[in-house]
């Protein structure tokens, strides 16, 4: 199959569809209520804490705009959270192409919905180095995969989709939707676009030096051999 050259977009993306996984939830308590008021029929996709936490600051309106991923895609969260948002619906929603017709008939195939807007940070990993007499273990649960995942497919199409990976940036989000009736500019996606391959450029350099550091031995002290 041949790659796809786009050469149809749209400048203003009215943000319908949310996908909102964050271990710094800070910020949550103001911009969500934003965005639902900017758009009554929103629908925020989110998970585990999140959702928790969304659905708290919510009430009574969780119940028509916010929906567990696990309940979208079908598929339950394994344990731990391990795997939650690396679904076929998920990606298919994030890279889809608004004026595509052979990804409009994917969504349709699939019932996935094109998403326009994520809302990730990333697991807390530098802070978890950071602490005093952290194993390799502890290091190695921390790094975050479905959360990098998501930011560089969306950061990727930024022709359509708004990638907001730092809680500073709401309040100024919130204020480009007020004044763009609930859209949000190819200008403001590309900006948000740059800003999130620079987060996961110093996220996964962390992780880089981090294992450059360390030695085969640091990693067999962490487990039973198996043998």
């Amino acid at each position: 199959m041949g790659k796809n050259i786009v050469q149809k977009i749209d400048d203003q993306v009215k943000i319908k569809t949310i996908l909102v996984s964050v271990s710094d939830k800070s910020g949550l308590k103001a911009f969500i209520p934003g965005l639902v008021e900017l758009n009554p029929d929103l629908l925020i996709l989110s998970t585990g804490g999140t959702y928790g936490t969304i659905k708290e600051i919510l009430g009574e309106k969780a119940n028509t705009c916010l929906k567990q991923v696990s309940d979208y895609t079908g598929q339950p969260e394994t344990q731990g959270g391990l795997v939650k948002t690396l679904d076929f619906k998920i990606y298919l929603g994030l890279l889809t192409e608004t004026y595509n017709d052979a990804h409009k008939q994917d969504l349709k195939r699939t019932a996935a919905l094109a998403i326009d807007m994520v809302v990730v940070n990333l697991y807390p990993f530098s802070q978890t180095i950071a602490k005093e007499g952290v194993s390799l273990e502890d290091a190695r649960g921390n790094i975050d995969i479905g959360g990098p995942t998501m930011i560089r497919a969306s950061a990727k199409n930024f022709i359509r989709v708004a990638s907001v990976v730092d809680p500073s940036t709401y309040p100024v989000i919130l204020e480009k939707l007020r004044a763009n009736k609930g859209c949000l500019s190819l200008d403001d996606r590309f900006k948000l676009a740059q800003k999130a391959f620079e987060h996961t450029a110093v996220y996964d350099g962390t992780i880089s030096r981090y294992l450059a550091e360390k030695s085969i031995n640091d990693v067999k002290s962490c487990y039973n051999s198996g043998e």
